[in-house]
């Protein structure tokens, strides 16, 4: 990156920074009083999670291990970073309401920390080294310790440089005590591709791409494809990705060693899907069976039939299955790719499908986000916007690899103001040929569509070339993250943050 020193996903430079450029904003506007940050030690902060905790809520304790080791992806050996030398890392299941109590204990030769993907927790618990807490060194230990007020299918992971595309990722699943079961049997679905180890190290591969760029041009002007599983009319058009993974996984094991998912027949199966992956899309389907969606991103959606689903890094999806006699391939296709994950799902005797398995379903109906409604107990009321944030999503060609966001990498970004009780509108231009996951902390957002009430999510495909219109309540002060959820794309500058004042 020419003159500019490398520069950390997850380290950056600070929130004294972000903050700076904050006031840096504020001389240059028209109000008469400046306004004041609010940052994650504020009492603000403080005094809304005491609000989350009336009532004296069970505390669920956990201790978590990073470190490096050996993990067997099915036959497959592989040296990398994990939790507990696990891959995924161990499962955490707490009830909507309770409080996490999380122990980090930090074995990696390098700073890490812990991210709580979609939680809308406490700021200062958010994992994010330089904006709302120091990193964990190596040695020490750091407790992350917050109420978790909403249901649904999270994960967590690292919010250090490329550690999310090694093995640092699990499941947090968060149970609703009031939820109908509708369902008579459960499994996490942990997607997820993967080099580490085997093709080199996502620290590699990022700086691959500083130094050489992509194969194509994946910029505003023009662009090619990136393998034979590319096309043009797919659902995330013809740039799909900028690395080429050797395996794909579902709950860390490869085609050739799938997990198997035992149930019986007729049973309705709860699948929570989630992409852990850096740099992939994924189209999910199970041979034999259609999918009824159930949630996205934690929150209930009016439920839809679909043969398939498209997941991008960071989402996830709940979907439940009436189930057949037999055993039957759960796929996720590496989409605009070469290659698929592979588990089984197994309720009686049969053939096991090979490990290339394509069922039909893939080709059927495929769904995406923006066809989902929110179920009406989380719909935001109908509002206009109090602010408008435009968030342009962009690539510096001056550059080999270089992201943006509003023209501006994170080392150089201003951050974006909200207030407290406003609804605000967040309007993502994608002015690039690629599809960008992007990832909002400590809150959800709704989808604009039209007069219909979207899906509540946390993280959203913005399609090349396109405009999506996304709104929240400004009801978490503090500091927030906002970016591309594809690591490289983020390391590489779209990111941006936002900053509630006061």
């Amino acid at each position: 990156m020419g003159s500019r020193p490398p520069m950390s996903r997850r380290g950056f430079l600070g929130l004294g920074a972000s903050l700076a450029a904050l006031g840096v904003a504020q001389a240059c506007s028209s109000q008469a009083v400046p306004l004041s940050p609010v940052g994650p030690t504020s009492p603000l902060v403080g005094d809304l999670e005491r609000t989350r905790r009336a009532g004296n809520p069970r505390v669920v304790d956990v201790g978590l291990r990073a470190k490096p080791g050996t993990v067997d992806l099915g036959g497959v050996q592989v040296q990398t970073w994990s939790f507990d030398d696990r891959v995924p890392g161990p499962e955490i299941r707490v009830r909507r309401g309770e409080v996490l109590r999380a122990r980090l204990s930090n074995e990696l030769e390098q700073d890490t920390s812990i991210h709580w993907h979609g939680i809308a927790m406490r700021n200062d618990m958010d994992g994010v080294p330089g904006l709302t807490q120091d990193p964990v060194r190596p040695g020490l230990n750091h407790t992350y310790d917050f109420a978790v007020p909403h249901a649904g299918t999270y994960f967590f992971h690292p919010h250090v440089g490329t550690q999310l595309d090694r093995g640092l990722y699990a499941p947090l699943i968060v149970e609703d005590p009031d939820e109908p079961g509708r369902y008579d049997a459960e499994a996490v679905i942990v997607l997820d591709d993967w080099l580490d180890g085997v093709a080199g190290t996502p620290d590699a591969e990022l700086e691959r791409l500083r130094r050489e760029g992509m194969a194509m041009d994946h910029g505003s002007m023009g662009h090619g494809s990136m393998g034979t599983g590319q096309s043009a009319s797919g659902p995330l058009g013809s740039d799909t990705g900028d690395v080429q993974y050797p395996h794909y996984l579902i709950n860390g094991r490869i085609p050739a060693a799938p997990v198997t998912v035992g149930a019986k027949p007729g049973q309705r199966l709860r699948l929570r899907i989630i992409n852990a992956g850096g740099d992939t899309a994924f189209r999910v389907a199970l041979g034999g069976h259609r999918m009824t969606v159930t949630h996205t991103d934690g929150f209930p959606v009016e439920p839809v039939e679909t043969d398939s689903l498209l997941i991008s890094m960071g989402e996830r999806y709940d979907v439940v299955v009436t189930l057949g006699d037999g055993v039957f391939p759960l796929v996720a296709d590496a989409e605009g790719k070469d290659g698929r994950a592979l588990a089984l799902v197994r309720t009686g005797s049969g053939a096991v499908p090979s490990a290339d398995v394509r069922p039909r379903e893939l080709d059927g109906r495929l769904l995406q986000a923006l066809e989902l409604v929110a179920a009406e107990p989380v719909r935001f009321a109908p509002e206009q916007p109090d602010r408008t944030h435009v968030v342009e999503l962009g690539m510096d060609m001056s550059e080999p690899y270089r992201w943006t966001i509003n023209g501006k990498t994170y080392a150089e970004h201003r951050p974006l103001q909200v207030q407290r009780g406003e609804r605000v509108r967040l309007r993502f231009v994608n002015k690039t040929m690629m599809f960008h996951p992007m990832h909002l902390h400590g809150h959800t957002f709704q989808l604009v569509r039209g007069r219909a009430a979207g899906a509540r999510k946390d993280t959203t495909i913005v399609l090349p070339m396109q405009t999506l219109d996304v709104d929240f309540e400004a009801d978490n002060p503090g500091q927030w993250m906002l970016h591309c959820h594809n690591i490289y794309h983020g390391e590489a500058g779209m990111m941006s943050s936002l900053s509630y004042v006061v």
